[in-house]
């Protein structure tokens, strides 16, 4: 395990240099997309390795998100060694421009047909280990880079007091052993209750009045009685904050850890995650080593390698308090990727959204921002082409960047003016 002094910034710009040290081993693959619930998906997560992805057909989360335009972000940065595996595949439009933006060669996209993707990778011998977001209930266990038991214990809300650090108070409920009416819940608000594997913000309530826990309540019924949920926790809630991380870094098979970056996490004031700021050059990590050692050397301890990633609340007298723990690639992770890149143009200052959104094709958006595209202003990690009211427009997974916050934010309102929105 490395001595904290001893932390280092990850210096390449891809999902293959992180993971390069650890997949030589083995034929290794990394699926791009979380597994589902919802009667779309041809394997859904129903047996074991429950995930709360929406307690209705009508809430849960879309394919075009978990299989399109999440996966593509991720793919955006995969870089030429390690395999990623898709279920659909982006538009030659997109990877044509990776290709002059990132450099890859995009030659090691597995695409698999998404009705039988799973059943080819548990038999195939084409991959002997897959890393994944999330545990498959349908890829066999041995397949799975990460022990799935250990992943999916890792990865619930219930562990984060086992890690170490210092986190908000909280109690967690077996609701097979005790029923939601017999919880006893806080007597003032504000407080929290989380389902133990709520996707993308799913499943966090802030409960601040009674119509909010009444709204909560009758979530967890919901998710019950579709029987895709065991375990929630009611937290205490952070006051006074004044900033809210993402600390991130990639822990490999010996214990070693690399720091990736951390972000201030920019969210609705309902919690849902809208994207995040970074400045490269500015951010000083050592606050966060002492958590960093603890949640490395409990990893590590479970057998866990890859990329970790825990949210931290700070108050205003400087306490620290880590509110959730990611054991996977989080969703700006390929922003903190692009710190040896954006530094070496001079741009210390980049925030990433998944919420942009201009009208018109592809083609055109290229054609339209291809100066601040050329310059590395706007990247593009994930697009996505839709129609409504007969209307074509693209929703953007993009990062702005800037030699100062100021000049980002100048940028961003230059890339308004063009037509790029943002949509939260």
């Amino acid at each position: 395990m490395n001595l904290t002094s001893n932390f280092q910034y990850f210096q390449g710009n891809s999902f293959s240099d992180l993971f390069a040290q650890d997949i030589t081993s083995a034929r290794y693959g990394f699926i791009l997309n979380y597994p589902a619930t919802a009667s779309w998906a041809a394997y859904p997560n129903r047996k074991k390795y429950f995930l709360q992805d929406g307690s209705s057909e009508a809430t849960k989360t879309s394919f075009d998100k978990i299989c399109q335009k999440e996966a593509w972000k991720n793919l955006a940065v995969l870089g030429d060694t390690l395999p990623g595996i898709v279920i659909i595949e982006p538009q030659k439009l997109l990877v044509d421009y990776w290709r002059d933006h990132f450099n890859y060669s995009y030659s090691n996209i597995e695409l698999i047909d998404c009705s039988t993707y799973l059943e080819e990778l548990s038999q195939s011998d084409r991959f002997e280990n897959i890393i994944t977001l999330f545990p498959f209930d349908h890829l066999q266990p041995e397949k799975h880079a990460v022990n799935p038991d250990t992943h999916y214990h890792l990865l619930s809300k219930v562990t984060l007091n086992e890690l170490g650090v210092q986190c908000p108070n909280y109690k967690s409920y077996n609701l097979h052993k005790i029923s939601l009416e017999e919880i006893k819940l806080p007597e003032q608000f504000p407080y929290l209750i989380k389902t133990s594997h709520g996707l993308s913000g799913e499943g966090t309530y802030i409960i601040r009045n009674a119509s909010d826990l009444n709204y909560c309540l009758e979530e967890l019924r919901k998710y019950l009685q579709i029987q895709l949920l065991d375990t929630i926790i009611v937290s205490q809630f952070v006051k006074n904050e004044v900033q809210n991380y993402c600390v991130q870094f990639y822990i490999n098979k010996t214990g070693e850890i690399t720091l990736i970056g951390t972000t201030s996490q920019l969210v609705t004031p309902e919690g849902n995650y809208l994207g995040g700021l970074i400045h490269y050059r500015e951010t000083d990590m050592s606050k966060f080593y002492e958590m960093i050692t603890a949640i490395g050397q409990y990893a590590h301890s479970c057998g866990y390698f890859g990329v970790i990633g825990f949210d931290v609340l700070e108050d205003q007298d400087g306490q620290l308090y880590a509110i959730d723990a990611n054991f996977r690639v989080n969703g700006s992770t390929p922003l903190c990727l692009q710190r040896p890149t954006l530094l070496e143009l001079g741009k210390e200052v980049a925030k990433y959204s998944s919420d942009y959104r201009m009208d018109g094709t592809l083609d055109s958006i290229l054609k339209t921002l291809k100066l601040e595209l050329k310059r590395k202003e706007f990247i593009i990690l994930s697009a996505l082409e839709k129609v409504k009211y007969g209307k074509i427009y693209t929703e953007i997974y993009g990062i702005v960047s800037g030699e100062t916050l100021e000049g980002m934010q100048h940028i961003e309102q230059n890339l308004k003016e063009k037509g790029l929105q943002l949509i939260s």
